[in-house]
């Protein structure tokens, strides 16, 4: 696609402007509500789905509000023969954290759920038990089959809507700054959805092995191992969230990258 490039334009639809705001406001103001009304559910799974649907509502609202506001149009328009790219719009440090934060959300799932067990219920995939001495210990929830694969879905529904999103705004006809605080936005929404539920997640396993003494140098090892990843995505939820919410945070991290309105070289 030949790239078609318009400086903003002072009679852009200024109505729009909150549109988005507001649009992504009610998506977090729905899943703080959300959230209210599944954490009193029992077994541990009340926590695990209002974390998954407060970051699904937050992507809804990003989402929505990008499809309420119209692209910035100038009134005199050039076109390049460079094709747009979605990579040349998103933050490429702040995607590789995220995306390194998706690979180790799905590589603790995927082992988490090699050692799950039946719970005294004889559920599967919902408790962590260890025998030593002659003395079986065992530990709900734990995040196997039961809670991971909702988990799952969760990240790969958002992940293709988030995607289509952003392929939507590297094609679609608007200013290069504007392609891109959008493009931060949806990011930043998609990193909301990674970095909560790798805390949650972290959070159950390491809850798990600390209940026990028996595990051994694996409990040790396992827990060296949530612990930092945990820390790592509480510290990341709060700058998703913020960008978010705040339009200031798409001009702060532009000026820190050094990007401004017109195309990167």
């Amino acid at each position: 696609m030949l790239e078609l490039d318009s400086p903003p334009s002072a009679t852009a639809p200024a109505s729009r402007v909150p549109l988005d705001r507001y649009a992504r406001w009610a998506g977090l103001a729905v899943g703080i509500l959300a959230t209210r009304w599944l954490l009193p559910l029992n077994n541990g799974e009340g926590a695990l789905y209002a974390i998954l649907t407060f970051g699904l509502c937050a992507v809804a609202g990003v989402l929505l509000g990008d499809v309420l506001t119209a692209p910035r149009r100038g009134a005199v328009r050039t076109a390049g023969l460079t094709p747009r790219r979605v990579r040349d719009y998103v933050p490429p440090r702040m995607t590789v954290l995220l995306l390194g934060l998706a690979a180790a959300l799905i590589v603790l799932l995927i082992t988490a759920a090699s050692v799950a067990s039946r719970d005294d219920l004889g559920r599967a995939g919902r408790a962590f038990t260890v025998t030593c001495g002659g003395v079986t210990h065992s530990h709900t929830p734990w995040p196997g089959l039961y809670y991971g694969l909702p988990v799952l879905a969760s990240l790969a529904l958002s992940t293709a809507a988030c995607g289509w999103s952003l392929r939507r705004i590297a094609t679609r006809p608007g200013d290069e700054q504007s392609r891109r605080d959008r493009a931060l936005a949806i990011v930043a929404a998609w990193g909301l959805v990674v970095s909560s539920a790798l805390f949650g997640v972290a959070s159950t396993v390491s809850g798990a092995l600390m209940s026990t003494t028996c595990d051994g140098a694996a409990g040790v090892v396992g827990n060296w191992t949530v612990w930092p990843l945990g820390l790592l995505a509480l510290l990341t939820a709060p700058w998703c969230l913020f960008t978010i919410v705040s339009p200031r945070a798409t001009v702060w991290l532009g000026r820190r990258s050094g990007t401004s309105g017109t195309g990167r070289r």
